[in-house]
């Protein structure tokens, strides 16, 4: 099997901090995929976004192309599966997919539609919901 790169796909923002912890959620991703001892070849991680911030989804996709991934993974770090995931990301895959023919591309639902997803943030939310916090 080849090389199976992923990407987080996020919106952007003009203040760049609002990418620190896409950075921090690529770096965990990376060492974790690179420790996981999985069948496939795990590839790189890296950051896309929609609008306002570098690189864009075309421009990341073909960088793990030109790497020799064969396979991509976009994972929209969205909360919910708004308009930008239901119309703009899949005219943005099928342009990449023309660009790339010989790479599968695959994406995922947007992290927020998943129950371990939203079971860390009540998780998260319980733990600054201490009786003395009022």
């Amino acid at each position: 099997m080849g090389t199976h790169g992923m990407i987080l796909f996020g919106h952007g923002a003009r203040d760049a901090r609002w990418k620190e912890p896409f950075t921090r959620l690529a770096a965990k991703l990376a060492a974790a995929r690179g420790a996981d001892g999985a069948e496939h070849e795990s590839g790189p991680v890296a950051l896309a976004f929609l609008e306002l911030m570098e690189p864009s989804l075309p421009d990341a996709i073909a960088a793990q192309a030109a790497q020799g991934c064969t396979v991509i993974t976009v994972v929209p770090v969205f909360f919910g599966q708004g308009g930008h995931i239901r119309r703009d990301l899949p005219a943005l895959v099928a342009q990449c997919q023309v660009a790339h023919p010989g790479v599968q591309i695959r994406c995922a639902t947007a992290v927020g539609e998943d129950d371990g997803v939203l079971d860390a943030i009540v998780g998260y939310c319980l733990t600054h919901a201490s009786p003395g916090d009022d």
